[in-house]
């Protein structure tokens, strides 16, 4: 049989290195840029393991799901983990990571996601980068979620190790991803015993194979059709303009929120302050007496395609996600998933304004 994504030529070299070359322009970087074959777990894990070790003292800021998960990697590569755990229906200030630091002046490494697309929130990073190179610790930032929705800038942030994916606010594939590498993050991993050798994880064979030799010969065969949708997505988002796409994000969340507030039946968004809400996705609580993955599943019904989830875990009792990035951050979107949470409430007797919700989100959406 025959298929356009069969017998493909080749993926080269050099077109390899100019996808790396587009992400790095994505985020404004002059940092070493490696495009990692796998979704972003990969090098998420294999920068923590590359650049941590015993000895290393870490602060890890957790305000969702994946900062508990950094947490783990940390003590399972003989750090010292001091976790900073904040309410998820909020995001950490600049003043607590200097308050940790003061308490705990021998860290020098720092872990944050920046958007957790779990729980709805968003922290400031630029503010606290500020703090993070004052006292000359190394930065590891998660930017999976927010890429696409909201400025991710490593050069000017003080970044040191910057993950992000494609499958969210750049409506690209989930199964390749990319890090931007400073040079002391080089030069902490190269003097770490423990970093990964020989390994799927290893940042340092990507580095000696392929960066340190020029980008001529790829160190394996690459994840072909993967790197073409990112390349693609690349295109997509450099073609509308990349403040283009945040608007529309900003303005998906914008219009979620208000729509969900006039809504009614109940609804109340889960992340307190606007400005601790992320673009990517807005998390809503659900009334007492409803359970969230229930409401989500009635919403669903009618239309499987819309982009609602229940919160994970013990979240899918109380929180509502929608999953307004990429393709989704649209007014027709977010309308659509206002209208069907909207009947899934009033079938349990609530009462709701439909009418009230769309005028909301179509005044919200600037």
């Amino acid at each position: 049989m025959t298929h356009p994504f069969l017998d493909l030529p080749p993926l080269s070299a050099e077109r390899f290195a100019a996808i790396e070359d587009r992400v790095a322009r994505l985020l404004d970087t002059r940092q070493d840029v490696l495009v990692t074959q796998g979704e972003a777990l990969l090098p998420l894990e294999g920068a923590i393991r590359a650049a941590a070790g015993p000895g290393t003292v870490a602060l890890n800021v957790v305000t969702g799901p994946y900062g508990q998960t950094f947490g783990n990697w940390l003590r399972d590569s003989g750090a010292t983990v001091h976790d900073l755990a904040v309410p998820f229906h909020t995001a950490v200030t600049a003043g607590q990571i200097r308050d940790a630091f003061a308490e705990h002046p021998e860290i020098d490494f720092v872990s944050l996601v920046h958007a957790e697309a779990a729980t709805g929130n968003t922290n400031p990073v630029a503010g606290i980068g500020e703090v993070v190179r004052e006292r000359g610790a190394l930065f590891y930032l998660d930017a999976v979620a927010s890429v696409g929705a909201e400025p991710v800038l490593p050069d000017a942030w003080g970044v040191d190790l910057c993950v992000i994916g494609a499958q969210k606010a750049l409506g690209g594939p989930a199964g390749v991803s990319a890090i931007s590498v400073s040079e002391r993050a080089w030069v902490r991993m190269a003097a770490n015993p423990g970093a990964p050798r020989r390994s799927y994880l290893s940042l340092l064979d990507w580095k000696e194979r392929w960066l340190d030799a020029g980008r001529k010969a790829l160190p394996h065969a690459p994840a072909q059709l993967e790197m073409l949708a990112l390349e693609a997505c690349l295109e997509r988002v450099e073609a509308a303009g990349l403040e283009t796409v945040t608007a529309r994000h900003r303005g998906a969340a914008m219009a979620t929120r208000a729509g969900a507030v006039a809504l009614g039946g109940g609804l109340e968004p889960y992340v307190h302050e606007v400005a601790d809400a992320a673009p990517v996705a807005t998390t809503l609580r659900v009334p007492s007496g409803v359970v969230a993955a229930e409401l989500v599943a009635r919403a669903l019904a009618d239309d499987p395609a819309l982009p609602l989830a229940a919160g994970g875990g013990a979240l899918a009792r109380e929180m509502v996600r929608v999953n307004h990035y990429g393709p989704d951050a649209t007014p027709e979107a977010v309308r659509a998933c206002l209208a069907a949470l909207g009947r899934a409430l009033e079938e349990r007797g609530l009462a709701v304004d439909p009418a009230a919700a769309r005028d909301a989100a179509a005044a919200a959406w600037h």
